[in-house]
């Protein structure tokens, strides 16, 4: 099942952003969670709340671990 989180009207260049998801590509959640809260970018702020949004949702609205 696949668990998406949308942030909308976000002032971050795409670009930087993709620099930042790169580095958390395929590790697990907690830990992508935790690796972007001392990142020190703007990018990585904006990213880490809409991970713990989709973490959030998938716990509430899916039952998800």
């Amino acid at each position: 099942m696949e668990v998406r989180a949308v942030a909308k009207f976000v002032r971050v260049q795409p670009r930087k952003v993709r620099l930042i998801a790169n580095e958390v590509k395929g590790k697990p959640a907690i830990y992508a969670a935790n690796h972007l809260r001392f990142h020190p970018s703007k990018g990585a702020f904006v990213l880490r709340k809409v991970l713990v949004s989709a973490i959030f949702n998938a716990e509430n609205t899916h039952g998800l671990d």
